[in-house]
């Protein structure tokens, strides 16, 4: 005798046009702009040096949040930027959070 296992999911789609927060290995990623590279630089300023630039529809861990130069970008103008990685920053102007503040905690 075969025995069934049913299993019920609840989902509930997000609005349009707008990306979840993805949790991966315990990571939480967030998208950059769809049809941006975004600039990586040593610190939270178009002057600071560029480290690197990413791909097309990447995804970023972002470690801790701090208060730097103005930008505009895809997701409207802010002064946060997101630390990605030690020394590594990009503006949130170009990282879909869903928040115009901080996401995580400042960067110490």
């Amino acid at each position: 005798m075969a025995i069934e296992e049913t299993v019920e999911t609840t989902e509930t789609a997000a609005p349009a046009g707008v990306a979840e927060a993805v949790e991966t290995a315990g990571t939480v990623t967030y998208p950059t702009a769809p049809g941006y590279q975004v600039n990586v630089r040593s610190g939270p300023s178009t002057n600071h040096r560029l480290i690197k630039v990413l791909p097309y529809n990447t995804r970023v861990p972002i470690r801790c949040q701090r208060h730097g130069q103005k930008v505009s970008g895809p997701y409207g103008t802010t002064d946060v930027w997101d630390c990605i990685a030690p020394g590594q920053y990009v503006s949130d102007a170009y990282v879909q959070t869903g928040s115009d503040g901080f996401v995580t905690v400042p960067c110490g």
